[in-house]
């Protein structure tokens, strides 16, 4: 009897990854991921595999550089990064174009508290975002000479770390790609943020997008933080304030909701283990205007026809909230 075809949702790719991994099943679409595309498939031995690949034609950079995020996942774990900071194991990794790496797939699903629609069981949002922040310090422990030394090892490459200012310039031009009709009030926030650009502290590892929704937990346990598109080597600060955004569901107006049950950011400090960290407000402020600037790009993207969403039209209360919030922290407010 003929052995039924194997029909992969990319059949180039998918022999190219059983090529590696072994096994005869099929590479299939794995929805929700939107660094690069991303698949699941199934080894000889019954393993699953996390697979990203570039899409084909495209250059690989940006959040399409997915050999870098293989890099980083790489670094960690010759880092000795421990259990404190879970990880998928890179499992295989080609560099011929279309590049692509897989990984084990994690146990667990992730949730955003303040963005998701079905709210998770009592008590579980809490205790994971308090696990979270555990991670988070945990992650910047890391002694930076060895993730360099991993990111060597691993075929990558070492950045030159990013300061505030560097931050700040970065996510300033994405606001300033975001047409001025959706980003009112923008100017006076990026003056007021460049008017008090704080010193840089010790560099660590930056993962960049911090927050529950790239963490997976089993229950309230987390095993494995993804989503590394965007991680860079600077201020730890730029997690922290990124990581806070999410505890306040106010910012979010249309599209999110307030979860009572949050810790606040100043409870979250003091479980990462710095509960007063310098220049705290700027970076607070930063998180807020960096959201502003993706969700108004976003927006932009969705009315050129570049990626149609229509959710993306309920943003423009969020980006004027956020904003807002912005300012009102660097002039002394509550928010």
């Amino acid at each position: 009897m003929t052995k039924p075809a194997v029909v992969d949702d990319d059949p180039e790719l998918g022999a190219r990854v059983r090529a590696e991994l072994g096994g005869s099943g099929p590479l299939r679409t794995l929805e929700g991921g939107r660094s690069g595309l991303t698949y699941r498939v199934t080894d000889a031995a019954g393993n699953d595999h996390v697979v990203k690949a570039v899409p084909p034609g495209r250059r690989a950079v940006g959040r399409n550089d997915v050999l870098r995020q293989s890099h980083v996942l790489s670094a960690l774990a010759a880092a000795g990064a421990g259990p404190g900071v879970p990880l998928p194991a890179v499992t295989a990794r080609s560099e011929a174009e279309p590049a692509w790496f897989a990984m084990e797939c994690a146990a667990g699903t992730a949730a955003e508290p303040v963005l998701e629609e079905q709210p998770l069981p009592p008590g579980v949002a809490r205790e994971r975002m308090v696990a979270a922040a555990r991670v988070l310090g945990d992650l910047h422990a890391v002694p930076l000479a060895g993730v360099e030394s991993g990111l060597r090892s691993a075929g990558g490459e070492v950045p030159e770390p990013l300061g505030p200012a560097d931050e700040l310039a970065r996510w300033t031009q994405t606001m300033h790609a975001v047409p001025e009709e959706l980003r009112s009030g923008s100017e006076a926030l990026l003056s007021a943020l460049r008017a008090a650009v704080p010193v840089a502290v010790d560099p660590v590892l930056v993962h960049g997008d911090f927050r529950l929704g790239n963490l997976l937990c089993v229950g309230a346990e987390p095993t494995a933080l993804v989503d590394w598109e965007i991680w860079s080597l600077g201020d730890p600060r730029v997690d922290l304030g990124w990581f806070g955004v999410f505890t306040d569901g106010a910012l979010f107006p249309g599209v999110g909701r307030v979860v009572a049950e949050l810790p606040s950011e100043a409870e979250l400090l003091a479980v990462y283990g710095n509960p007063e960290p310098p220049d705290h407000a700027w970076f607070r402020a930063l998180g807020r205007m960096k959201m502003a600037a993706i969700m108004g790009h976003n927006l932009k993207r969705h009315r050129e026809g570049v990626h149609h969403d229509p959710v993306q039209e309920q943003l423009p209360a969020t980006i004027d909230a956020l904003i807002a919030s912005g300012r009102s922290i660097l002039e002394g407010g509550p928010r």
